[in-house]
Formats: C-alpha cells, sequence, structure tokens
C-alpha cells in the first residue's frame, strides 16, 4: 500500500510550523521531528501530572499509568516481556551502565568482540574494559564497502567470548546487518548480543525476539519521541548481570540498569510513539493494536523509504566527484547516505542550507569507520538522511540542491 504522505506529516506540528516552511529536513538521523502525539503527552504531563508519580492521589496515580503504559505498549511492539524494557537518559549513558555491569560479571582473559563500524557510544564503552582486564576483538570492516562480514566472525569467536557489539545500521555506512543470522552465530558460540539499533528504529520498530539479540538499545528522540534512551535486556541477561541500582530494586529488571531516577515526563510521553505507530498502521487498512500494528507500520515506512531511496543513490552513483558510503541498492540500506567528497562535510551542508536542505556535516561519532574507511575525520562526510515522512518533492529538491552545491 501507498503510504499517505499528506496523512502522515499532519501528524508532526514540524510540517505547519511558520520557521520550518520550505525547509527540507535531511538530517533526521541525529534526530527526528517528534510526533503529536508525544507532544501533547509531554505537555499533558507537566500540566496536570507533574508530581511524585505512584501514591494514591489522583494526578500521581495518573502520572504513574502513564509510565507504565509507555513500557508496556512499547514493549509488546518490540516483542519482548515488559519488565526486559527501561528507560535511560540516552542510549550512550544506557551502554556505559551496561558495560559496568560486564566488567563485574566477566573475568580477566575473556572477550569481547566490537566493531569498527559502530558510532563510538557502541564501541569506545565496551573497549575500555580493555583497561580492567577483559580481551577486545576488534570484527572489522571492509575498507572500501564498509561492510561487516559475517565469516569474519567466526574466526574471532572462541570460549573465551562473553559478548558480541555490533550494530543493526551504521550511521555512516548505512547497510542493514543481518541481526538474526549474527546472533544465532555468536549464541552458537556460547556468547550473548548486544545490538546498537539507533539508526534503524526509526524506519520500523523491529521485532526483538524474532532477531534474537540479548541487548537492544535505540533513542526515542531518533524515533520521533521525547529524549529517553529504550533498552531491551533479555530476561536471561538481565538476571545474570549484577545490579546496578539501588540495592531494594534488584528484583526489578526494568530497574536493574538504571541506576538514576527515571525522567517521569519523557518515559510517560513515550507512549505517544505506539499511539502514533497504532494510528499510521489503521490508516492504512492494518492492525490497530500492538505487535501487528507495528509490523505493518514498519513495512509501510520501509516500502517508502526503499521507494524514495533508489532515485537518490542512482543520482549520487553516477557522480565522479562524490564517493557515497554503503550499498547502492535501497533495499540493502537505512535512508542515511554519508558521502565523501574534496571538501569538507560541514561547509556543503552550509551550502545546502542556503538551498533550503538541513543536512549534516562532520565525523557524526563514527571516527572508526571513517579511518577504517580512508575517510579523513576532520574534513568529515556529509551526511544526507530521512525518513517516512519526507516525500518525493523534497528528494527532488535535495537532488537539484546537489547539483549547485557540488
Amino acid at each position: 500500500m501507498t503510504l499517505d504522505s499528506t496523512w502522515v506529516r499532519g501528524r508532526f506540528p514540524a510540517f505547519a510550523e511558520p520557521s520550518l516552511a520550505g525547509q527540507a529536513f535531511f538530517e533526521n538521523a541525529g534526530g527526528s521531528y517528534a510526533c503529536a502525539p508525544v507532544i501533547d503527552r509531554l505537555t499533558r504531563f507537566y500540566r496536570s501530572r507533574k508530581v511524585q508519580p505512584y501514591a494514591p492521589y489522583e494526578a500521581s496515580r495518573l502520572g504513574g499509568a502513564e509510565m507504565d503504559e509507555a513500557r508496556t505498549r512499547l514493549a509488546a511492539m518490540l516483542g519482548v516481556e515488559t519488565d526486559e524494557l527501561s528507560f535511560g537518559p540516552s542510549t550512550t549513558q544506557n551502554t556505559y551502565v551496561l558495560a559496568r555491569a560486564f566488567a563485574q560479571a566477566m573475568q580477566p582473559g575473556e572477550a569481547i568482540v566490537v566493531t569498527n563500524q559502530d558510532h563510538e557510544a557502541n564501541s569506545g564503552t565496551w573497549r575500555r574494559l580493555a583497561e580492567e582486564g577483559i580481551e577486545i576483538r576488534e570484527w572489522r570492516i571492509d575498507p572500501e564497502t564498509g561492510h561487516l562480514d559475517p565469516e569474519a566472525l567466526e574466526d574471532l569467536l572462541d570460549e573465551k567470548v562473553r559478548l558480541v557489539v555490533f550494530p543493526h545500521v551504521s550511521n555512516v555506512v548505512g547497510e542493514i546487518n543481518d541481526v538474526a543470522a549474527i546472533s544465532a552465530l555468536a549464541h552458537a558460540a556460547g556468547a550473548f548480543v548486544c545490538v546498537d539499533g539507533v539508526s534503524y528504529a526509526p524506519h520500523g520498530l523491529p521485532d526483538v525476539d524474532a532477531l534474537g539479540p540479548d541487548i537492544y538499545l535505540f533513542s526515542a528522540y531518533k524515533t520521533y519521541g521525547p529524549h529517553q534512551g529504550l533498552m531491551v535486556i533479555r530476561r536471561a541477561l538481565g538476571e545474570w548481570l549484577p545490579n546496578q541500582a539501588h540495592y531494594f530494586n534488584a528484583d526489578v529488571l526494568y530497574k536493574r540498569f538504571t541506576p538514576a531516577g527515571p525522567d517521569h515526563a519523557q518515559v510517560a510521553a513515550s507512549a505517544g510513539m505506539a499511539d502514533y505507530i497504532e494510528a499510521l498502521s489503521a490508516h492504512h487498512g492494518g492492525p490497530a493494536h500492538g505487535a501487528a500494528a507495528a509490523r505493518h507500520a514498519h513495512d509501510l515506512m520501509r516500502g517508502h523509504e526503499t521507494a524514495l531511496l533508489q532515485p537518490l543513490l542512482d543520482y549520487l552513483s553516477a557522480r565522479n566527484d562524490v564517493r557515497l558510503l554503503g550499498p547502492t541498492r535501497a533495499e540493502r540500506r537505512a535512508p542515511t547516505v554519508a558521502l565523501e567528497l574534496s571538501a569538507p562535510g560541514a561547509g556543503v551542508a552550509a551550502a545546502l542550507a542556503l538551498e533550503g536542505i538541513m543536512a549534516g556535516g562532520g565525523d557524526f561519532y563514527a571516527v572508526r569507520p571513517l579511518e577504517a574507511m580512508g575517510v579523513d575525520p576532520d574534513k568529515g562526510v556529509l551526511r544526507l538522511s530521512f525518513v517516512h515522512y519526507t516525500t518525493e518533492a523534497e528528494v527532488d529538491k535535495l537532488i537539484a540542491a546537489l547539483d549547485k552545491a557540488l
């Protein structure tokens, strides 16, 4: 089914904002627009629920119920149990807490496999454990294509490996890694799996249970929501790792890895993400609730994005003055497109801004993959990223602006 872009954009107040009129947004990988249900819930919470939650008086009871609603509904959409989903201040912070837990659980000489395809949040944190006697093994990308070859991972796996860490999608390479196959490979070797899903989740919430990782992390503020990090930790791993929160919260799985108090309003507002996903599915003739709605919305998003992305990839591939990082086929990647240019990426992004294109330039905290592919991080890349609310007309506008700026 064709995505109804008019309906979709009507659910995002940014598209009616006068200060943003005439500008096409192509830096969604840095943070998406928020959908109206999230904004409405956040405003309501601050107006009428801004008290300590879970007390017996009505404002407090409602605030706690809305926080619970967000966890329950989003966990169901991700295919996991309610208490296997935690909220934290950011994905970077959530990963840091997890790394401390693994540092306490592992023995010197045991190993973690990391990649040089990741955003630094899912790389540097784990690499620091080498200072505590943990062996760090690097699963390296192809320097030309940025591809992570699962066969190369097999050579790194043995009885010492306790964890394999990799991205669902790199925020500069853009290729969709086969999480299910890689997870199965790691599990067969006796290792747990941690997946950074920050650059995939905005393009459709994944079925984490079907994919199989033990940890799945993503950011709500890049997925139409508030500034929160969402973290799935499957029960077997969550109960094995040492508690990182107050000792009296050790028996509550979703509290074990969030040592600070949650941002009540933003957790509650995250239920608006579920509101939007269900409404998107129902408007397009799909299921109206839960995991089935999330799967239908996922396919709608991916279908629309893939159709818009291929003409952009074809245009860029035909130019001899840019280097397109990652796959040239839209079905193999997310619509996060990084380009190595002769000029610094930030300067070209500034030139595009004059043409009404909002894009980004720099290293995007992906210094390791850029260096591995021979890109100077100081020069950086131009990154063009979009999601399902982007239109064909905006992609056409982007191509015309690139013709002028490059």
